[in-house]
């Protein structure tokens, strides 16, 4: 697989990543809950979902979500799965650009293959960060939340969010480790040798010349 493909592909997949990191992030539905106990609340048909910014109560005839606004009060693993899920969606705006701008068809001015190689490194570490955030997040909240209160299931958004750190793991690794140099770049030197025979200059090979010159 070429440089190009390698970048490309790794673009695709954290950006496809980076959607599902926010995604996870905005909606609420992280985990199901269930205060009465599973027998119980599948009877009254009344779950719970929780999230990082709202806890709801979900029936068939009822959707009521509670925000929680109270910081100060609220459980650490909330708190931390907040900021890292926040600093994930915040990191991907400069590393999907710089990404971006090491790809074959992006041509800045003066530019040398060696920041181009750079500049996708760079980009691939803080994809690695972005994803490492991620997983850290979605693996601790709902540890926390069973610890809180009785867990039933996973919601969708944490399965975004473990999707979306997995695509950015990908995606930053095969840029961060994958993306090699392109190679250091020929530079053909024309080694002129005078020639008693000739009189002229020639561009032959030196060892040619050399033998050429010896029999002179």
């Amino acid at each position: 697989m070429s440089q190009s493909c390698r970048l490309f592909c790794g673009c695709m997949l954290s950006f496809i990543g980076w959607i599902g990191l926010i995604i996870a992030t905005a909606s609420n539905d992280w985990v199901i809950t269930c205060k009465y106990g599973m027998h119980t609340c599948k009877k009254m048909d009344e779950l719970g979902t929780k999230g990082l910014w709202a806890e709801c109560v979900v029936s068939t005839s009822l959707y009521h979500c509670t925000a929680l606004n109270q910081i100060l009060a609220l459980p650490g693993y909330i708190q931390t799965s907040r900021a890292l899920m926040v600093a994930a969606c915040i990191v991907g705006f400069p590393s999907l650009a710089l990404v971006m701008m090491a790809l074959p068809c992006v041509k800045l001015a003066n530019e040398s293959d060696g920041a181009k190689h750079k500049r996708a490194i760079l980009g691939g570490i803080l994809i690695l960060l972005m994803s490492l955030c991620g997983m850290v997040s979605t693996v601790w909240f709902p540890i926390g939340a069973h610890r809180e209160e009785h867990l039933m299931s996973f919601g969708l958004s944490l399965y975004s969010g473990w999707v979306g750190s997995a695509l950015c793991f990908l995606g930053g690794a095969m840029m961060a480790c994958c993306s090699g140099g392109g190679g250091q770049p020929q530079h053909h030197h024309n080694r002129f040798y005078y020639s008693k025979q000739s009189g002229t200059a020639n561009s032959m090979p030196p060892a040619a010349n050399h033998a050429k010159n010896a029999h002179v």
